[in-house]
């Protein structure tokens, strides 16, 4: 191949790669932080409408360095409330590892809204699409949107992409007992074990079973298990002896293998035991000790 040839294959290849869409991305970044505004940190307030209560120190810590090192690659979005000072739709966390970088000033875009509803709303989809919510603050969100500001579930729906069951079940999250809501929201414990004690009527059960799945890391489909032997209890026995039955025998084998411990039954109410021991020794003292 000619060198000339070579020239012409090599800056194709460079086009290519000046006009790729990460290129085109960058410079999509680049034109959006030149449209916004530098605005005095100090003119800036949280939105006490915000749908997100519950910020992860270590996440804003590691976003601080973050800025520190890169500055902030993209403005939060705010709204004017008077002269000179203006109020957070998003990027509240942003606002706030800035200021604990020091900033003086922070990017920003200013949206032109009036209405309470519509910055709940534009928190509320923004914070819901990237996922920075969790699963209670969602549950909240949508029951002010229900109880404030008059939405119903198909309006939600409409709002924020979800199918109403979806909304549904997010609400349903807050019947639970609040200390389970809590361990939700500090990760504990999914949505999908919350759905499951949902259909637990009696609060203090639902709190053994929750501290049950805390202690053996129990699984949705062992807490829907423990849930479904409960239901079939009540409605032979009218108790909940099944379920606290299940809970005793964890807690007893846990206690004498001094290990964590499974229990799952299958569709047929046969129950089968898991545990780990660290070698063989182990396993043959508890041996011994059930043979006394």
């Amino acid at each position: 191949m000619s060198n000339k040839k070579q020239k012409r294959v090599l800056g194709r290849g460079l086009d290519a790669l000046l006009n790729s869409s990460d290129d085109n991305q960058y410079q999509n970044d680049i034109q959006r932080i030149s449209n916004s505004l530098e605005i005095d940190i100090d003119n800036i307030q949280v939105n006490p409408n915000q749908p997100r209560t519950n910020f992860d120190t270590s996440e804003i810590d590691n976003l601080t360095m973050s800025i520190k090192d890169l500055g902030i690659i993209q403005p939060i979005t705010v709204r004017k409330i008077d002269s000179g000072n203006y109020e957070i739709i998003s990027g509240e966390r942003r606002f706030r590892a800035s200021k604990k970088a020091g900033l003086r000033s922070i990017p920003c875009y200013i949206k032109g809204v009036d209405n309470d509803t519509d910055i709940l709303k534009m928190s509320l989809v923004e914070n819901v699409q990237r996922v920075d919510l969790d699963p209670i603050e969602i549950g909240l969100t949508y029951e002010r949107l229900i109880n404030d500001y008059n939405l119903n579930i198909d309006s939600i729906s409409r709002l924020v992409g979800k199918n109403r069951s979806t909304i549904t079940n997010y609400i349903r999250l807050l019947k639970l007992d609040p200390i389970i809501q809590s361990g939700i929201r500090d990760g504990f414990l999914s949505m999908g074990h919350g759905r499951a004690l949902i259909n637990i009527d009696d609060k203090k059960l639902q709190l053994d079973i929750y501290k049950q799945i805390i202690s053996s890391k129990l699984s949705v489909r062992q807490t829907e298990n423990i849930v479904r032997s409960n239901k079939k209890s009540n409605i032979s026995n009218g108790s909940s002896d099944v379920s606290k039955i299940y809970i005793d025998v964890t807690n007893k084998f846990e206690k004498l293998f001094e290990s964590k411990v499974k229990l799952k039954e299958n569709s047929e109410g046969k129950v089968s035991l898991s545990t780990t021991f660290k070698n063989i020794n182990e396993l043959y003292s508890i041996l011994k000790k059930l043979s006394n």
